[in-house]
């Protein structure tokens, strides 16, 4: 696996995701009260920018047809959301905000 620091905490607020670029992958990290998860930025249903969807306490819901994710798995809940999405590790490094790919 490869590590990438790809933020600081404060580059995303609590309640908050937003989506990185990162080994030719687009990536989602989201904020849930100080707790960082990161997944395949992409619905597989239409393409939408799950960055930009619903964030719960525990899943993420796409902002065109409301299918939802678990943070923690990708795995797919409800909705047009397939098999679900990739999750990968987050770790801090201090303020850095660090994903495991691979």
């Amino acid at each position: 696996m490869s590590k990438f620091k790809i933020a600081k905490k404060k580059d995303i607020p609590p309640g908050k995701g937003r989506a990185f670029d990162v080994a030719n992958l687009c990536i989602a990290v989201f904020n849930v009260g100080g707790k960082f998860y990161a997944l395949d930025d992409t619905c597989p249903h239409k393409g939408a920018s799950l960055s930009h969807g619903f964030l719960g306490d525990n899943d993420i819901a796409c902002p065109l047809h409301n299918a939802t994710f678990a943070l923690d798995t990708g795995k797919g809940l409800s909705g047009p959301c397939g098999e679900g999405v990739s999750a990968y590790p987050v770790t801090l490094d201090g303020d850095d905000i660090e994903i495991e790919i691979g």
